[in-house]
């Protein structure tokens, strides 16, 4: 491989702040600023707006839509012509 031409690749902090999950991970997205995880060492923190935490799939806050009775509203409406 070529040298300098790959973005580091280097622990990151990941957090989700209105859910309150952060998890450590490895990465190459750029960071302005940094926290103090709980090893002690200071890492660069990423806050992202949605996590598997704040997701309405994955905490089963998700809206079931009834397309079953979509497709019966269709085929009534436009099955006579």
């Amino acid at each position: 491989m070529k040298k300098h031409i790959h973005p580091d690749y280097r622990p990151v902090v990941y957090r989700d702040a209105d859910a309150g999950l952060a998890f450590l991970t490895r990465s190459t997205a750029r960071a302005d600023r940094t926290v103090v995880w709980d090893d002690g060492a200071t890492y660069p923190v990423v806050d992202v707006q949605i996590s598997s935490a704040s997701h309405p799939f994955y905490t089963g806050k998700a809206r079931v839509l009834d397309s079953a009775g979509q497709v019966e509203k269709f085929r009534r409406r436009y099955s006579a012509r």
